[in-house]
């Protein structure tokens, strides 16, 4: 029997270190993926491949049962086709701590509040922002462009550069270009010969 450890966090700048520092030193072979819980298990290329990867009587092994999916559903769906292939979840923190080798209550109680907790987290989230608006403040990154950076931009545009070529100077995304560009001249992308 082998333990094979995943590691998911949701986005790329997302620290996996705490996750790899539990499993590493009892994982045979640990994969990792930086994607949704959310999604389908078929739409998380680098589970399939842990999948693939397992053998039976090996055991899938999780810091915690929520890096197998933070929605209900497609949690008990990895779990499913895991338990039908003969394969088992090693879970090493929180209240589903332990091995399964079928579903239970305490596994459905622990993807319950993992999805719970996560709605919750999105809910403080938007009533955050939304009090900070009222206060006048805006959350979110700080913009992009600063004011050297928007004199360039458009110090440029008049010269006739392109957009593409002004992204490429000023080392800022078309993306930028055109939003900085937006306010100064309605819609760049009005200008013929101006984009490439």
């Amino acid at each position: 029997m082998a333990l094979i450890g995943l590691v998911r966090v949701s986005t790329d700048k997302q620290n996996t270190q705490r996750q790899h520092d539990a499993l590493d030193p009892i994982c045979w072979k640990v994969f990792e993926e930086k994607i949704s819980g959310k999604l389908a298990t078929d739409d998380r290329p680098d589970l399939l491949n842990a999948l693939s990867y397992i053998r039976d009587g090996d055991l899938l092994t999780v810091q915690e049962v929520d890096r197998l999916g933070r929605n209900l559903l497609e949690g008990l769906i990895v779990l499913n086709d895991l338990f039908q292939r003969g394969i088992g979840v090693k879970v090493l923190e929180g209240i589903a701590a332990g091995e399964h080798t079928e579903r239970s209550f305490i596994l459905d109680l622990a993807l319950a509040l993992a999805e719970d907790r996560r709605r919750d987290i999105v809910r403080k989230t938007k009533n955050g922002l939304e009090t900070a608006r009222k206060q006048g403040k805006v959350g979110g990154r700080r913009p992009v462009v600063d004011d050297d950076k928007r004199a360039a931009i458009l110090a440029r545009r008049r010269r006739g550069e392109s957009i593409r070529t002004i992204a490429a100077g000023v080392k800022v995304s078309v993306g930028v270009v055109h939003k900085t560009l937006k306010p100064a001249e309605g819609n760049p992308t009005d200008q013929p010969g101006l984009i490439d």
